[in-house]
């Protein structure tokens, strides 16, 4: 095989893996929009973020975060996640931009697969040429 179609193999699969846990962390996100603590005042489910590094040619994982921002508060006092106030804290999470960040990966899942099937198929073609 080339080396240069070799090499936008492994940089496409570096993307679709990095892309594959992107959506794994969505669908923990969504799963979770909904869970709250477990004892009077306790924070809920925090959102996860994904931050990405790029390795020579390549992009992998770097970390898997937690976004920091402001708890929403909702009035349940029968919650017993409630406070002393009867306010319950809710998770970060906001279902249309974890649908917006889903249909991103999607995209880039897809174009990645898009080139990596045109790479086979130039090898495929290059192989029949030397026969």
């Amino acid at each position: 095989m080339t080396p240069d179609l070799t090499h936008s193999l492994t940089i496409s699969a570096s993307g679709m893996d990095a892309q594959t846990i992107r959506l794994r962390v969505i669908a923990e996100n969504l799963a979770n929009q909904d869970t709250t603590g477990s004892s009077p005042g306790a924070d809920p489910y925090r959102r996860k973020t994904v931050t990405f590094a790029q390795r020579l040619d390549t992009v992998s994982v770097k970390a898997i975060g937690r976004d920091k921002g402001d708890l929403p508060l909702r009035y349940d006092p029968s919650n017993p996640a409630a406070n002393a106030s009867g306010y319950v804290k809710l998770p970060n999470v906001n279902s249309f931009t974890e649908m917006m960040d889903m249909r991103e990966a999607q995209r880039s899942y897809n174009a990645n697969l898009a080139v990596m099937q045109a790479a086979r198929g130039m090898l495929g073609r290059t192989i029949e040429i030397l026969k």
